[in-house]
């Protein structure tokens, strides 16, 4: 089920934040549908943020939806929220394995396993809820520092 890029009502002192949801029934199909959702939302975004922004918000959903679809069965949920003033984008992932995602130790050696190393450096967090039938694990990234950048 896809919910388009939307905003929420909105009142003149309160803009709408800009949204996107996702769930996928059995498991992730397009890791690219994730990436593609994160720069047709932030395309929306006035001024527009610099190009290493968006490019680190794709890199983060990338990561945080592949996590899911490798480790977890079916369905997983995505959401992008933009919060208010466009200065940051928060990327929440919900999947159905109750195990924390675990951050290994850097090894310049090993293919793969960087994943959560590389959201830590891009974004605030990783943060993982326990949920009754798997996690949430939420990232938000800086948008406004470098907004307008390139």
């Amino acid at each position: 089920m896809e919910t388009p890029l939307r905003t929420r009502a909105k009142t003149p002192d309160h803009p709408a934040p800009l949204r996107y949801s996702r769930t996928w029934e059995t498991g992730v199909t397009s890791i690219a549908e994730a990436r593609d959702a994160v720069t047709a939302l932030l395309a929306r975004v006035r001024p527009a943020p610099g190009r290493v922004p968006v490019q680190d918000a794709q890199l983060v959903v990338s990561e945080l939806v592949t996590n899911a679809a490798k480790h977890a069965p079916g369905p997983c949920a995505l959401l992008l929220e933009l919060l208010p003033g466009a200065t940051a984008l928060r990327i929440t992932v919900t999947d159905t394995s109750r195990t924390p995602p675990r951050r290994r130790r850097p090894d310049p050696r090993r293919i793969g396993g960087h994943g959560l190393q590389l959201v830590a450096m891009l974004a605030h967090g990783p943060e993982v809820t326990p949920l009754a039938h798997g996690k949430r694990v939420s990232a938000t990234v800086p948008l406004a520092a470098a907004a307008g950048g390139t």
